[in-house]
């Protein structure tokens, strides 16, 4: 297979950092409220064709069994490639003993010049080695021909087998869909399994007091708009890692900016995301003892804990905003060849810090509340 060369542009890394949560948020809201459970989609279809289709997984989706056609494709696919692979090492070898041989011959030549003994003989046997050589690297090259070939094959029968099922795809759906499609009785259960699970979900072992406050009001959306924001950041993940397994794996072409771009941006989502898990009392916590304190009781421990809470916001926030105004003031890159810039990531520190400062001062009101009011 072709090498591939891409490096991700900074500007398109930020720029769907930016864009893709935007473009999925509008997706899920405009999907709110529409029975989607139970039902097949074509959209959902062709993303598994033009993502995981090399493996039959858009035939899987629709209950065909010729996706299993696919699969020992693909598996030639690799292992032919793999042997791809260890050609280009022995190629590299190879030409590395035609070089050596090729100095040699031109050091005997170079005695043999100057008319030093024996310098025909070493140059008979440089001669040689350059022929013995040449002929090895002509049997690497041969082999990976050979198997380059192959591999091509391979691929150009799964891309043929991609392309008629672009055009078939719509119709197996439909057919799927009207072949499984659910009861009254099915949905009724499946509505009913989800409104359970919801229920579930809210019983939490916390304290929730309603505020009509703005302030109060405003934090809560604030933290709930960032944290659905940066969960999408999770869906750029998927393709990018998507990406470098092929280029990895089918096209022999590791990036050096994959891995980096990734964990720089689930550091950014994890503290960007932390007001908001605050909010949802989603933070790993122990409450074997807690759970069986009474109301005013567990109150009055989250204030008393809220004080290590508040000193752990402010030391975030002041060395995340140190590193920040240090990092802009040499507009930082980080030292790979991708030299991604490094500010924008240590601003999030900072950011990060005042989103949960601020839902922990919305806490520590309600708990006040709880503690201080005749009834509860």
């Amino acid at each position: 297979m072709p090498h591939i060369t891409f490096v991700l542009p900074h500007w398109l890394y930020w720029g769907g950092l930016i864009l893709v949560p935007l473009f999925a948020m509008y997706i899920v809201r405009k999907q709110r409220g529409t029975e989607v459970d139970g039902t097949l989609s074509k959209r959902i279809a062709y993303l598994l064709w033009l993502c995981g289709g090399f493996i039959g997984l858009h035939r899987f989706y629709v209950r065909n069994v010729l996706g299993f056609v696919y699969i020992p494709v693909f598996i030639a696919l690799l292992l032919f490639n793999v042997q791809v692979r260890n050609a280009v090492e022995q190629i590299s070898n190879a030409k590395n003993e035609v070089s050596i041989a090729d100095f040699d011959v031109e050091r005997a030549q170079k005695a043999l010049e100057k008319g030093r003994d024996g310098a025909q003989q070493k140059l008979d046997t440089a001669k040689q080695a350059m022929v013995t050589a040449q002929q090895n690297l002509d049997e690497k090259q041969t082999i990976h021909d050979k198997w380059f070939r192959f591999t091509s094959i391979a691929a150009i029968i799964i891309v043929i087998f991609l392309l008629i099922d672009a055009f078939l795809l719509p119709g197996l759906v439909r057919k799927c869909a009207e072949r499984e499609k659910p009861t009254d009785e099915q949905l009724a259960i499946a509505r009913a399994k989800k409104e359970e699970f919801e229920r579930l979900g809210k019983a939490e072992a916390t304290i929730e007091v309603e505020v009509k406050n703005p302030f109060f009001h405003w934090v809560d959306k604030i933290n709930g708009y960032v944290g659905e924001y940066v969960s999408f950041w999770s869906i750029i993940a998927v393709f990018v890692y998507y990406y470098e397994v092929l280029a990895r794996y089918l096209f022999n072409s590791p990036t050096n900016w994959a891995h980096e771009s990734m964990f720089l941006m689930f550091g950014m989502q994890y503290v960007m995301a932390a007001g908001f898990t605050h909010r949802e009392h989603a933070h790993v916590h122990v409450d074997v003892i807690y759970q069986y304190f009474p109301v005013r009781m567990k109150a009055a421990i989250n204030v008393f804990t809220s004080i290590f809470f508040f000193i752990f916001c402010i030391v975030l926030f002041w060395t995340g905003w140190v590193f920040a105004a240090d990092s802009i003031s040499v507009w930082e890159v980080s030292f790979t060849e991708w030299a991604i810039q490094y500010w924008p990531v240590k601003c999030t520190l900072a950011a990060g810090a005042v989103l949960l400062l601020l839902d922990g001062i919305t806490k520590l009101f309600k708990d006040l509340i709880v503690l201080f009011e005749k009834r509860v």
